[in-house]
């Protein structure tokens, strides 16, 4: 069968859809301050803003996939880009801390129902070498939109235009969202999987109650002096998702399941999700107390905090094209050193944060750590997907991968959670300064915690070809 004529077209139009998410993962956290003092929000409503996106985008991705795989792609495409371009300005027009919080989860279930559509179209429209250049492409959007993202929020924060001030990260999707679904309607062709299997609904709701049930104590035990009944919310959330992998793994035939068990009997699978999701606590929590230090500490604007958030990309930009070759020859030695390399460069910057003094910081003794921080997350993220999924069977190849990108938006509304109830835990005592050298520590260390379940995974798991059903990680 011939392929579809206009292929280049509808990859252009999905990936400018898939931007929009892409953009939104890190455009929101230098606006947070302003977002703080202008809605007079609370400490946890600050931490919900960046988790309820990243849980409501967890709870939705893996079933969503399959709802397009069984169901047709481009109907769930549409539906989930004007959904978010709808979320996108009820978050602009926001009026309360509530109000945001729920249309930041709205807008993190409809980029969840958006992104799998994106891949599994490209996947389908695209063979040999053309699929190499469309996934590489998207590859490049998504590390130009990882890097640009904060300064892009501090910009259009700074500005006020039409006196939206930041609401402007907010509204400027919703003109990109009307152009995608326009041309997506024209360009975007109908495709879909023949013999799909029928998408557990039932189980993605267990999932997404129990990763709610696990988050909302973390992020709320702190300003409720950590009650009784936020732990046993905590246990039922283990529970929860523990027992929908149990029953999964008993299941014969019927709906395909949302948690494979084969999957999660590799070692390399199951160690290679716990370094992603350590890192994702990381590096979420980070960006979240960090901006908040700059920006209600030290004097910055949300433009000042921005570009200095270029030295950490830059520094991903420097290891990450060569991240995949060095993994092939030298395996998970590459990916211990990344996690070394970021743990070594945010304990530069928890130092020379105890160093600066009241007033505005200067930017440049915290470059050093971001760019070191940034060398890191090349060697260690870029080369992750390819290592962990090169053990897994192709059969569930396209199940795995979900879970390994659930597992990085869960891992990110976890470090907004616990990392984010450190620093204003300790908020009261010390102010800032002393907030982020409290809660700095705990970041590293879960960075040297990720360098050391790198040494378990397998030495030469690593293939020189990419694993092409995967998601590509920006740097």
């Amino acid at each position: 069968m011939s392929p579809y004529p206009r292929r280049w077209a509808a990859a252009v139009v999905m990936t400018a859809a898939a931007l929009m998410d892409l953009l939104d993962v890190t455009i929101v956290n230098v606006a947070i301050p302003s977002i703080g003092r202008d809605l007079h929000a609370s400490h946890s409503a600050l931490q919900w803003l960046v988790s309820a996106y990243l849980l409501g985008f967890a709870a939705t991705l893996i079933v969503s996939g399959h709802l397009g795989d069984r169901y047709g792609r481009k109907a769930l495409f549409l539906a989930g880009t004007a959904g978010f371009g709808l979320a996108s300005l009820g978050c602009g027009i926001a009026q309360s801390p509530g109000q945001l919080i729920t249309a930041r989860a709205v807008q993190g279930v409809t980029a969840a129902l958006l992104m799998p559509q994106v891949l599994g179209s490209f996947r389908t429209l695209f063979q040999g070498r053309e699929r190499g250049a469309v996934f590489g492409m998207y590859g490049a959007v998504a590390g130009f939109a990882s890097a640009v993202g904060l300064l892009l929020g501090g910009l259009l924060t700074d500005a006020d235009l039409f006196g939206w001030g930041w609401r402007s990260v907010f509204l400027v999707n919703v003109p990109v969202a009307a152009a995608a679904c326009v041309a997506g309607a024209l360009l975007v062709p109908a495709t879909r999987e023949r013999g799909a299997g029928r998408p557990d609904v039932a189980g993605s709701i267990a999932l997404a109650g129990g990763l709610v049930a696990v988050v909302l104590p973390l992020v709320q035990g702190e300003a409720n002096g950590w009650p009784l009944w936020g732990w046993l919310c905590l246990g039922a959330g283990v529970l929860t998702v523990a027992g929908l992998g149990l029953i999964e793994a008993r299941r014969r035939g019927g709906t395909v399941p949302l948690l494979p068990s084969r999957a999660f009997a590799l070692p390399a699978f199951s160690v290679g999700l716990a370094v992603q999701l350590l890192f994702s606590v990381g590096m979420q929590g980070f960006f979240l107390i960090f901006a908040m230090w700059l920006q209600g500490g030290q004097g910055y604007t949300p433009m000042q905090a921005g570009v200095l958030t270029i030295a950490f990309s830059a520094g991903g930009f420097l290891t990450a094209p060569v991240a995949d070759s060095l993994a092939v020859r030298f395996g998970r030695t590459v990916l211990a050193a990344g996690a070394l390399l970021m743990a070594g460069g945010f304990a530069g910057i928890w130092y020379a944060a105890s160093q600066a003094t009241a007033g505005h910081a200067g930017a440049w003794p915290l470059v050093p750590g971001l760019a070191v921080a940034g060398a890191g997350l090349g060697f260690l993220v870029v080369p992750l997907v390819n290592v962990v999924l090169s053990a897994v069977p192709a059969d569930i190849a396209g199940g795995a991968s979900g879970i390994f990108s659930t597992a990085q938006q869960f891992g990110g509304a976890l470090g907004a959670a616990v990392i984010g109830s450190v620093f204003f835990g300790a908020l009261p005592d010390g102010g800032p300064t002393h907030a982020l050298t409290t809660a700095m520590p705990w970041v590293s260390a879960g960075f040297l915690l990720s360098a050391v379940l790198c040494l378990a995974l397998p030495r030469t798991a690593v293939t020189a070809e990419p694993a092409a059903d995967t998601e590509p990680v920006a740097a």
